[in-house]
């Protein structure tokens, strides 16, 4: 992002602008002034909707692309876990209660 552009004009600066009028009517070189900030914001406005949708639209790739990946895992990994947690429970009762679990 070097080089980065700033927006100059808010809603109200272009809302609320005020030419002066000479004696043909506005200044021209201060309303084409004017016009070319105008026209320099929009470039820099549609520049980072540009770059937003490009970024939405590969963002939403690698989620999508996430979600195949972790679907799959738990699936193929869930026997072996539970098996685990089973046999730590095993262990733990025995080692708790010892011998009294066959009573």
């Amino acid at each position: 992002m070097a080089d980065q552009k700033t927006i100059r004009l808010t809603k109200n600066d272009i809302l609320h602008k005020e030419f002066n009028t000479g004696f043909h009517g506005y200044q021209q070189s201060e309303v084409d002034q004017f016009l070319d900030i105008v026209i320099s914001d929009y470039d820099v406005f549609n520049a980072e909707i540009l770059r937003l949708r490009d970024e939405n639209k590969k963002l939403k790739n690698q989620l999508v692309e996430g979600e195949g990946v972790r679907t799959a895992a738990p699936a193929e990994n869930q026997g072996i876990t539970n098996y685990d947690i089973l046999k730590r429970l095993s262990n733990l009762e025995k080692h708790v209660f010892g011998s009294k679990l066959g009573e």
